[in-house]
């Protein structure tokens, strides 16, 4: 079948669900593990702001001129404290009132170490599965993204705010991560305007997902590199596939590309 990729939706449960948005249903890709499978990309991408056809893909999938204006492409996406939307001011204020001027939560999220990071209430717990979490606690709940940004540079002086995605994707994490104790030993380190935002709520989310054997090493590979990726489909974890020889693609990293997946 024949779909331009984005972003695998997923459902969370025992185990988390991937699916691939193909017309006109969604295919559940965890029905694949333990099989081959063929990805074979047609040459062809498309942005997916625009949707016109572009030569280059740019920030997960726009075209140069999108990426420079669009506001899914707006350097808050990325620096939460640079957003402006509560101001009445972005590249589009119709949508970032509706996405950037909405509650936020600022969370702790357990990958590879503990890293903080900051989403739209909506996208719990999307945005936990899409990073690889292992768990996550929500610490703050803000009414808008400047606020969780402000939280979020705040608590970078003691956590990360990115995955290691090749210690991620090889299982790797320190011992002993107690997210609850985290989250009330760093609420003493802010200051009392931010503190008021706090959560009570200690409750962690855990994730299964789909990996039969996680590899020791990992080896990216990409569309650019290699047009015609094939190979056994032996997990699904963040938004990468596994497959054989300890190679893992990043699907998201593709968005807007055309692809044949065959079976």
């Amino acid at each position: 079948m024949k779909l331009i990729l984005e972003k695998m939706h997923t459902k969370h449960e025992e185990v988390v669900q991937y699916y691939l948005p193909t017309a006109p249903e969604f295919t559940l890709l965890n029905d694949f593990i333990g099989r081959e499978i063929q990805l074979n990309w047609t040459g062809k991408i498309f942005c997916r702001s625009c949707h016109k056809s572009t030569k280059k893909s740019f920030g997960e999938g726009f075209c140069f001129t999108c990426f420079s204006n669009a506001p899914e492409a707006s350097p808050c996406i990325l620096h939460p404290e640079l957003c402006e939307a509560h101001l009445g001011k972005g590249r589009d204020i119709e949508y970032e009132l509706k996405h950037h001027n909405q509650p936020h939560y600022v969370y702790l999220a357990a990958t590879d170490i503990i890293k903080v990071g900051v989403t739209r209430i909506n996208q719990v717990p999307t945005r936990w599965i899409d990073q690889g979490a292992q768990a996550a606690i929500v610490l703050a709940e803000v009414p808008n993204r400047y606020l969780a940004g402000v939280i979020e540079v705040a608590l970078k002086e003691f956590y990360a705010d990115k995955t290691n995605w090749q210690n991620m994707l090889r299982n790797l994490s320190g011992e002993n991560i107690d997210l609850t104790e985290e989250k009330w030993q760093v609420c003493e380190e802010l200051p009392s305007d931010l503190a008021q935002y706090w959560l009570e709520n200690d409750e962690i989310l855990t994730f299964n997902y789909p990996v039969k054997n996680y590899p020791s090493k990992v080896l990216s590979t990409n569309f650019d590199k290699e047009p015609l990726i094939k190979g056994t489909l032996s997990g699904i974890r963040g938004q990468y596939l596994y497959l054989d020889e300890h190679r893992v693609i990043n699907l998201r990293r593709h968005t807007g590309y055309e692809i044949e997946f065959l079976t």
